[in-house]
């Protein structure tokens, strides 16, 4: 007998499932909250309405002043653009022909009879024009305030809206000033024009209806003068007799806020105030409206919400224990299929029972499950793509190895060691070197130095598949994670042709074995070419008898470098731990100036660094840097760790400064400064301190 395709959707559920003991105590707890929630629906009913009818008021109220503060804010920029119209047709000979100027602005310009005046002043401050309703006027009839904005426009050449300029209600006006510029942007006069404050270009009477006993906009300005107001007889009144606005008022001059475009809203026992600004010409508009009037309405849909709350908790309860059976069904359905996919393969097709709550969150929760692991798959696919990418461009060889096996190795490191693409991989690291004994002997210096420094950085010598050989600098840190787990990451770089040239005699001769640093000659010799190069620079612009015209320059600066307490690391671990700090105190002097300068090995612990070119606070923050850079390493040598410090002397390559000996002298005695000041610091000394106490006459260093 052939089993069916789906058993899970073949298997019929009983008709009648008996809710379990969960469904049962759940209708205990839904009955005990709807008997609780009949006692407080009264009072969750009428706070909800109450709430809603405030946040509706106060949206409107907001959205409303936001709007008229917008309309206003237009108006001026239209004012200011009419205006800009107005200057465009003035000409720079108009300036000096009244006559022609006055036409111009009667007839020729249609734009200029928006404003109910208008001026024009040359740039000597002369009125050349002033028109007031149409008539000539004479100068002496501006106003303070008037000739005020003319003169800030002529001096600053910037546009000005000025402030309420105060009189009569029918005469306040707001004037708007704009500069003329001739074609090289002098300011040639100034033209302006003013708009009564009652005019249809700026607060117009129709503004504020229609009117309403409820509520009143007001518009006014920084100062509380009253521009606009549902009733006329207020305006140029102040806002702090105005009854629910003067309290918000006060408090905004009391808090100095900015004027802003954004509107807000304050509901007060008695007043909901709404006021939005507008930053030109810094007005506010305000709605203020008896919150207990536009309230009242509340209270009968208050007393429906009651009715209506009442019917749903009566129905509720007679409705619940059918309900709770009801969906109880499908509850039972929905774990006895989970249970049976459960036994099966993931991919295996299930008939859910069609219905909301737990069974919808579930089949939802199997279907996120899913699609986390396709997003985990499409990340691991991503990732690894960005991964090959990097081993296929990067300009440095990448390897990858755990146990002794190449597990990675990047497109650079196989064609260095002259492999194809993916021919390393797998394959054990031993391969790469030309006997066991020196793979032995560089796994010794491996865990030497991840035993002292945490990681390795040093030359290797490898084998190429022709068997020649290939020198790299070998980077190396071992990483742990959930991907490579416990590997160690290596950085190759091509240093054979640089290796070949060590071995060179004249290499020899200007190196120190140890460090592969300059060592003392050569580092003379090369800071002696540095100073006879700038003494040559600085003789070439100055003249003959002028000797002072190199003292005020720097051509880089000086660092001799001291250990301190070296000694305790060759007393305590021996001399070949010494040797090995000298070489990484070396290497990281290297790391830290290869880019800016170069430096030596003096002797001893003792290091130079030179930085060409450098200025004094650029000196200081590169040894600041070595400085910290050598405290902060601590190496380990047979079970004990040693702490370093390094006390550095700076000195600028100044005029003062003419010979090598000079140089080293001063910059050993600023060494010598930090020594006694506690060591591990720097600090700097200046060569004319020097030379005037006649310390630099001790001759060669």
């Amino acid at each position: 007998m052939t089993p069916p395709a789906n058993p899970v959707a073949a298997a019929e559920p009983p008709a009648w499932n008996m809710p379990g003991s969960l469904v049962l105590r759940l209708m205990a707890v839904a009955a005990l909250v709807v008997v609780l929630a009949s006692a407080a629906s009264v009072w969750l009913v009428s706070r909800a309405a109450g709430q809603e009818a405030m946040r509706r008021v106060v949206g409107q109220q907001t959205d409303e002043v936001e709007v008229v503060a917008r309309l206003l804010a237009s108006k001026i920029e239209q004012s200011q653009k009419v205006l800009r119209t107005v200057a465009q047709g003035i000409t720079p000979g108009m300036l000096d022909a009244p006559a022609s100027l006055d036409w111009m602005l009667r007839q020729g310009l249609p734009a200029a009879g928006f404003f109910d005046a208008l001026q024009v002043v040359r740039k000597d401050g002369e009125l050349k024009l002033n028109i007031r309703a149409g008539q000539l006027a004479k100068a002496s009839d501006l106003d303070p305030a008037e000739r005020d904005a003319l003169r800030r426009t002529l001096i600053d050449g910037k546009p000005v809206v000025s402030e309420l300029i105060a009189g009569r209600t029918s005469d306040a006006r707001i004037m708007f000033t704009l500069p003329l510029h001739s074609e090289e942007g002098t300011v040639l006069g100034v033209v302006a024009g003013a708009l009564k404050l009652q005019s249809q270009g700026l607060l117009p009477q129709s503004m504020a209806l229609p009117a309403r006993e409820d509520s009143r906009l007001v518009v006014f300005t920084r100062d509380g003068t009253i521009l606009s107001h549902t009733d006329p007889a207020r305006i140029m009144g102040q806002v702090r007799d105005e009854p629910g606005l003067a309290p918000v008022f006060a408090d905004w001059l009391r808090r100095a806020q900015p004027v802003v475009g954004r509107g807000s809203t304050e509901v007060l026992p008695d007043h909901i105030v709404s006021v939005a600004g507008m930053p030109l010409p810094q007005w506010f508009v305000a709605r203020v409206s008896n919150s207990q009037a536009l309230l009242a309405p509340l209270q009968g849909a208050q007393r429906e919400a009651w009715w209506l709350a009442a019917a749903v908790i009566a129905l509720g309860v007679l409705l619940l224990a059918s309900v709770m059976v009801w969906m109880a069904q499908p509850l039972a359905q929905l774990c006895r299929s989970a249970l049976q996919l459960l036994r099966r393969d993931a991919r295996a097709v299930v008939e859910w029972p069609v219905s909301r709550g737990e069974v919808d969150t579930l089949v939802r929760v199997f279907d996120g499950l899913a699609q986390q692991k396709q997003q985990r798959d499409h990340l691991h696919t991503l990732v690894g793509g960005q991964f090959e990418a990097i081993l296929e461009h990067s300009s440095v060889g990448i390897v990858i190895t755990r146990h002794g096996v190449l597990e990675v190795v990047g497109r650079q490191a196989s064609l260095m060691l002259g492999y194809a693409d993916g021919e390393l991989q797998g394959r054990p690291a031993r391969a790469l070197y030309g006997s066991d004994a020196d793979y032995a002997r560089l796994g010794e210096r491996v865990q030497a130095a991840f035993a002292a420094h945490g990681a390795f950085d040093g030359d290797v010598c490898f084998v190429r598949k022709d068997g020649s050989p290939v020198w790299a600098r070998v980077q190396g840190r071992t990483v742990r994670s959930q991907a490579l787990g416990a590997s160690t990451v290596w950085m190759l770089e091509d240093i054979t042709a640089a290796r070949a040239a060590q071995y060179q005699q004249a290499w020899e001769l200007t190196h120190d074995a140890l460090t592969q640093l300059h060592n003392r000659s050569a580092f003379e010799h090369r800071l002696a070419l540095l100073l006879a190069e700038r003494s040559t620079r600085a003789r070439g612009p100055a003249s003959a008898g002028d000797s002072d015209g190199a003292d005020a320059g720097e051509d880089g600066v000086v660092l001799f470098l001291d250990l301190d307490h070296f000694t305790l690391v060759n007393d305590v671990a021996g001399h070949d731990a010494g040797d090995d700090v000298l070489r990484h105190v070396a290497r990281l002097i290297e790391t830290q100036v290869r880019q800016v300068g170069w430096s030596a090995r003096l002797g001893g612990d003792e290091f130079a660094v030179v930085l060409p070119g450098c200025t004094l606070a650029r000196g200081q923050a590169v040894a600041e840097q070595l400085r910290a850079t050598v405290q902060a390493w601590e190496p380990s040598y047979q079970g004990r760790s040693f702490t370093l410090g390094v006390s550095i002397g700076l000195v600028v390559l100044d005029a003062h400064l003419h010979d090598v000996a000079s140089v080293l002298y001063a910059a050993d005695m600023a060494c010598y400064d930090a020594k006694r000041a506690g060591r591990n610091r720097v600090e700097t000394r200046h060569a004319r301190d020097m030379t005037s106490s006649g310390r630099m006459a001790l001759g060669p260093y």
